[in-house]
């Protein structure tokens, strides 16, 4: 039973739905852990290809999940991986936003909300270095990765499209001048 893609997709991803803290990308490491090296259903690149798909799409970035989904297991594969990531997490939000309501405003509640928030912003930053990592871009990569953040933070509302063809003019610049 435990051979089966189905169950193994449960049991990779329905643990990773209650770690999301901040959101899916703070799953990226631990998926990319899961899915490259421990289960082998993907390769490294194969892993980045289906990330950068997962990014330009419509839609919420754990669509990254469903696509792995649908590598190992076809349509059901997808569903399976879409729900294992979903009704886990969204059960546990349910329950805690009945008590965590509950209890706003006392000091133990604004500690959680402190504590949780560099929790979220680590789980994210992991995520990207892991990124990095494995498309073994080189200092250019890196340095595009920093301009990037320091641009989105600065100016948070600047269009992610807008970045990615800026990041993607200057690798070609640089493997033009290069070449």
């Amino acid at each position: 039973m435990r051979d089966d893609p189905l169950i193994q997709l449960i049991i990779v991803i329905a643990p990773l739905s209650l770690l999301a803290i901040g959101g899916a990308s703070a799953i990226y490491a631990p998926l990319q852990q899961q899915t490259v090296d421990v289960y082998q259903w993907v390769s490294g690149r194969e892993y980045l290809e289906l990330f950068a798909i997962a990014r330009v799409t419509p839609g919420p970035g754990s669509m990254l999940t469903t696509l792995i989904g649908w590598k190992v297991a076809g349509f059901f594969g997808a569903l399976v991986a879409t729900l294992a990531l979903y009704v886990p997490c969204s059960v546990l939000c349910f329950g805690v936003a009945r008590t965590w309501n509950r209890y706003r405003g006392t000091k133990w509640h604004a500690a959680i909300e402190n504590g949780l928030r560099p929790i979220g912003a680590g789980l994210m930053i992991a995520g990207g270095v892991m990124i990095l990592r494995i498309e073994d871009s080189g200092w250019l990569g890196w340095a595009v990765a920093f301009a990037v953040v320091g641009v989105m933070t600065w100016r948070p509302a600047a269009h992610p499209m807008l970045l990615l063809a800026i990041g993607a003019a200057i690798f070609v610049a640089v493997r033009a001048i290069a070449a």
